[in-house]
């Protein structure tokens, strides 16, 4: 058996939680593989809301579907007891489904105050993280200074922990930032306790368990965080995530071959968004952007901020199905351009030695504030102006809904399997 991937291709928000969900009562298992809680996934069923930040998507999923937290992830220990508490309290066993990779990174307070820190020094140029710690969570893997989820049941792990404590300590001092101790003992108490409740889950060697899962015939779904133009490779650097987006990331993120990676599901939005600083070639700043920001309901799950839009990117997307092997394309939110009469789509970008190209660029600026380095290229699409949220079915779509899908296949060459109408897991249509 192979396992099956499901990430982001643009930058993040694409609606990956949902599809997930919808996609899980298919699989044995469901295992994240990268991210922290930054990245929130947003499921809506039964009139209501849920958001995941590190617990995998396929928890609401009946049957006997076991949810995996790989070793490419990194977990605040406090946020993960909130988010299992509103699980628990939504009637969801989460102890008897989820397991937990012992080589996944914990994200201490120390590495929020890091975070803050790194940012303020930044100044306008800064990355505009959710200062939730990730990064220097994912700087203390790469230095070999890390503390992982394994290290909670040594004995010795008062100590390892300490030594790292005091270790950002000496870090922030050298920054010259300052540090409230009183409220750091606060914080430091409250996740102590949230690693007590974290000894209580099923603590193991996931590599191993998803491997062997394979070997016995039972599908595995890997599910990624943020979006491919977020990849720490291949995103637009340096405004970009601290892991790997792509499907690569599953592989090194699960302990997974690549051999034994089967379909690779691409998930964009009819079209683009973007949270924070960096380069956004079809940003719109007028009336349209904010009207599709309004109608998509374009705000962050995790921190309620702003989302910047604008019109499908191909050049972006065309790069981010190439970097992933995407087998199959999903596209999300296509409801929202319902009244729009006219759609506008970037096929090209020109640079600014005035040539024209396909290809998505080594850099489309470095300018936190600026606009990108190139010019989008656009071609313009009839809208259909017809409300095609209540469809179930492909052929229930209007005809020039359906001619924007045929031009957005023909201009990446892989075809879109799964088209997304609403929020609402049933607002979904399989062809």
């Amino acid at each position: 058996m192979k396992a099956d991937i499901l990430l982001g291709l643009q930058w993040g928000d694409e609606g990956k939680g949902k599809i997930v969900d919808v996609l899980a009562p298919d699989y044995d298992i469901v295992a994240r593989f990268q991210g922290g809680p930054n990245a929130g996934h947003t499921l809506e069923f039964d009139g209501h809301k849920h958001v995941l930040r590190s617990i995998p998507s396929g928890v609401f999923a009946k049957g006997s579907i076991t949810n995996v937290i790989g070793n490419g992830v990194v977990l605040d220990p406090v946020l993960f007891r909130g988010e299992a508490a509103d699980l628990e309290a939504d009637g969801v066993d989460l102890h008897s489904i989820l397991r937990i990779s012992k080589k996944a990174h914990l994200i201490m307070p120390t590495h929020r105050l890091l975070d803050a820190a790194g940012e303020a020094a930044m100044g306008k140029g800064k990355i505009g993280t959710t200062g939730k710690g990730i990064g220097p969570t994912y700087s203390d893997k790469i230095s070999r200074h890390g503390l992982r989820v394994g290290d909670i049941i040594s004995e010795d792990f008062e100590n390892i922990f300490k030594e790292a404590r005091d270790r950002h300590v000496r870090v922030l001092s050298e920054m010259g930032a300052s540090v409230d101790f009183a409220d750091l003992k606060q914080k430091e108490s409250e996740w102590l306790e949230a690693i007590d409740y974290l000894r209580g889950f099923e603590l193991t060697d996931t590599e191993h368990f998803v491997n062997k899962a394979l070997n016995d015939d039972c599908s595995v779904l890997c599910e990624g965080a943020q979006g491919t133009m977020l990849d720490i490779d291949f995103g637009s650097y340096p405004f970009v995530t601290s892991s790997n987006t792509v499907a690569a990331g599953a592989c090194t993120g699960l302990g997974i071959a690549p051999g034994r990676i089967g379909r690779v599901y691409g998930i964009f939005k009819a079209y683009c968004t973007r949270v924070g600083s960096g380069p956004f070639p079809t940003e719109l700043f007028d009336a349209t952007g904010k009207e599709i920001r309004s109608i998509g309901h374009e705000y962050g799950a995790v921190t309620g901020r702003e989302r910047r839009c604008g019109w499908l990117d191909l050049v972006a997307l065309r790069y981010a199905v190439m970097i992933n092997g995407a087998t199959n394309l999903i596209m999300m939110k296509s409801d929202v351009l319902d009244s729009f009469e006219e759609i506008k789509v970037c096929t090209a970008y020109r640079l600014p030695d005035g040539s024209v190209t396909e290809d998505f660029p080594y850099c489309v600026g470095r300018d936190a504030e600026g606009p990108a380095d190139v010019e989008p290229i656009y071609e313009t699409i009839p809208g259909w102006l017809t409300d095609i949220s209540a469809a179930r079915r492909y052929e229930d779509l209007p005809a020039t809904f359906r001619n924007y899908v045929k031009y957005i296949e023909e201009q990446v060459g892989v075809p879109v399997s799964i088209i997304s109408v609403g929020p609402d897991r049933e607002q979904t249509i399989l062809r």
